[in-house]
């Protein structure tokens, strides 16, 4: 995705890349974005990070004013939103929530209705990114092997994304590493979003990747 840590191999994602910058062109200037990782937590506007734990120290900020901060340590969903925001929308701020990868779907349901309570108290118009992967296993130089098994799972993912199926999301099984954050979308968006658009599908490197936009 981020063409400085990908070297000769930018190329082969240059459509992934514009598919998600043109999305995320399409948020309002305020964004809540989610992402599992290890742990919950919470990461604000004023948030500087760095790529340099994956190789080059690239800094991103959840919003300009953070650039002229010392970087912090941010799960990678942040600095992907990072990444994107300074890129697709320099004018925008944004908030990451990290989930714990573990929590249970029920779990994750009710976050996404808590969050979506928590957006629509806001007085600005809130865009709601995730950042989240889909299988790691779908072709043989993919990064957790390769299970033959996970590309239907991966299908039914990109199917119910690309129509606005949160009761699938629900269903999705932990082969997917953002199972969670794909079910707190299905809860922030009950009963269905409005519409459902789908840019890109694919699986560079064996690794699933979708990039749609839903209106709530």
């Amino acid at each position: 995705m981020v063409p400085e840590l990908a070297g000769a191999a930018a190329a082969e994602t240059a459509d992934l890349r514009e598919a998600a910058v043109t999305a995320a062109a399409a948020l309002p200037p305020r964004w809540l974005a989610v992402g599992v990782s290890e742990t919950d937590g919470a990461s604000g506007p004023a948030s500087l990070g760095t790529f340099a734990g994956y190789g080059v120290d690239l800094r991103v900020g959840l919003s300009d004013a953070a650039l002229h901060g010392d970087p912090v340590r941010l799960p990678l969903c942040a600095l992907i939103t990072a990444w994107l925001r300074g890129i697709a929308q320099p004018q925008a701020t944004a908030e990451v929530r990290s989930v714990r990868r573990d929590h249970a779907p029920d779990t994750a349901v009710s976050l996404g209705r808590s969050l979506r309570r928590e957006a629509d108290a806001l007085d600005d118009p809130v865009g709601v990114l995730v950042v989240a992967d889909g299988a790691h296993t779908l072709t043989p130089p993919a990064p957790g092997g390769y299970d033959p098994d996970s590309v239907p799972v991966q299908t039914a993912l990109d199917d119910a994304l690309a129509t606005g199926d949160g009761a699938a999301l629900t269903r999705l099984p932990d082969g997917i590493v953002g199972r969670v954050a794909y079910q707190l979308l299905a809860g922030l968006t009950e009963p269905a979003p409005r519409s459902a658009k789908e840019l890109y599908r694919g699986a560079p490197y064996g690794v699933g990747y979708f990039v749609g936009v839903w209106t709530p």
